[in-house]
């Protein structure tokens, strides 16, 4: 049994064998000829079926025709682009108009028209703060030079009548958001205004002051570290304090009191500076540094306890002048047009700062009062009050080193200026509820 059982075996291992030839014993083996004979046919075939082969031939044609074709239109292209280039000939100084207000227009003679690749490049701009005064007489020039700019404000002290006639422009928006919260934007340039700036303002919630100043910069700068964009950051005067040094200049590190009742804004802008500073040491932040003195002009708070817009605002009103302590303490008044451009040569231009924004013209209260009663009212009486806590005694700014780099300096005259503000305070008062009842 065991015998038959191996023979068995022996026949089944043989027949397997015999059944699945090898490549050493049948090179040429019955299926895979048949499978060779079988492919060739299969592809013909699905090339002729559903006409293939034509749209082959059309495909060819179409390409052979463009590389015949593609050497004489290029020399067509660069004859027609001689020909351009010779009529546009080589400008002179005399074609080329440069006009003021942070940036260059290039014209041909009368005619004015900007040549391909000279325009400069639309910038996509973020403005914190920017339906406040300062803020949105900045927008009012960027949306003029072309930019798209987004507004971002909590409206505390910005009004929405201050940019509203931007509304329905498709290169303007506006969002309502607190800087103290994150904000995720793609922008090529952030200026961060956001902050009250007046001693009514800042003064109701110094808590929160304090937090726009150091959260909402930090908010800022983080959002210009992750997109790549430049940061400018709206200092002020108020990092002088009390000055023992007159004029200002940019190298004093000021007076200040750091546990008084006007710490959270001058502090703050302190902090602020110190974390601009180190995002551009530590994270290679591109800033900017502006201080900015007295500013005066249309759409100022009607009641924010700045000096000129009080003066304003009661001569207006048919009340007294108020003037705090003897009237002897002096300011610097600039129209915020003139600092306007000045942020701006600031933003365009290769100089961190920090740099003295302010006009070098330097009144009394006693003298600023006159001016407004010469430009609103002859009438009107002064009043002499108790003076502030902390309330600066002399602010006078040194701009030798704005005139030096960027080439700014104030234009406008308080009595130029002043009556353009007049006018708005006079129709905001008389014909708006936000003049009412005040």
């Amino acid at each position: 049994m065991k015998q038959l059982h191996k023979q068995s075996s022996g026949i089944g291992h043989y027949k397997r064998d015999e059944e699945i030839p090898t490549s050493h014993s049948h090179p040429y083996s019955p299926k895979s000829l048949k499978h060779s004979n079988r492919s060739l046919p299969k592809s013909i075939n699905y090339i002729l079926r559903e006409q293939r082969l034509l749209f082959i031939l059309v495909g060819i044609l179409i390409g052979s025709t463009f590389f015949v074709l593609q050497p004489s239109l290029s020399r067509l292209s660069t004859s027609e682009s001689s020909s351009a280039s010779t009529s546009i000939g080589i400008w002179s100084r005399d074609q080329i108009s440069t006009t003021s207000g942070g940036g260059s227009n290039f014209g041909f003679g009368k005619t004015g028209r900007i040549p391909v690749g000279i325009a400069r490049k639309r910038m996509r701009i973020v403005v914190t703060g920017g339906a406040g005064f300062v803020g949105s007489h900045l927008v009012d020039r960027l949306m003029a030079r072309g930019d798209d700019v987004i507004v971002i404000d909590n409206f505390f002290t910005g009004r929405k009548e201050n940019v509203m006639h931007h509304f329905g422009n498709p290169r303007f928006e506006l969002i309502r958001h607190d800087v103290v919260e994150p904000i995720l934007l793609e922008v090529d340039q952030i200026y961060h205004l956001a902050c009250p700036a007046s001693p009514v303002h800042y003064k109701f919630n110094p808590v929160k002051t304090i937090k726009t100043n150091v959260m909402g910069t930090l908010n800022m700068l983080g959002l210009a570290k992750r997109i790549g964009a430049r940061f400018l950051l709206t200092s002020t005067s108020e990092v002088y304090g009390d000055p023992l040094e007159h004029p200002q200049k940019e190298t004093y590190w000021g007076h200040v009191n750091p546990i008084g009742v006007r710490s959270c804004y001058d502090e703050g802008k302190r902090t602020a500076e110190t974390l601009t500073m180190d995002y551009h040491r530590g994270a290679e932040v591109e800033v900017r540094i502006a201080r900015i003195f007295n500013t005066y002009g249309p759409r100022m708070c009607l009641d924010d306890g700045r000096v000129v817009s009080n003066f304003v605002a009661q001569a207006i009103r048919k009340q007294p002048l108020t003037v705090y302590g003897d009237g002897k303490q002096t300011r610097s008044f600039q129209y915020v047009a003139d600092l306007v451009n000045g942020l701006m040569a600031l933003m365009e231009g290769e100089h961190i700062g920090p740099f003295n924004l302010g006009n070098p013209g330097e009144f009394t209260m006693l003298e600023l009062a006159e001016v407004v009663k010469e430009t609103v009212d002859s009438s009107a009486t002064i009043e002499f009050h108790e003076n502030t806590a902390d309330d600066p005694h002399k602010r006078k700014p040194d701009i030798s080193k704005a005139k030096e780099l960027l080439n700014w300096e104030p234009k406008i005259s308080l009595k130029q200026g002043l009556p353009l503000m007049v006018s708005d305070f006079r129709n905001r008062i008389l014909n708006e509820d936000e003049g009412k009842g005040q």
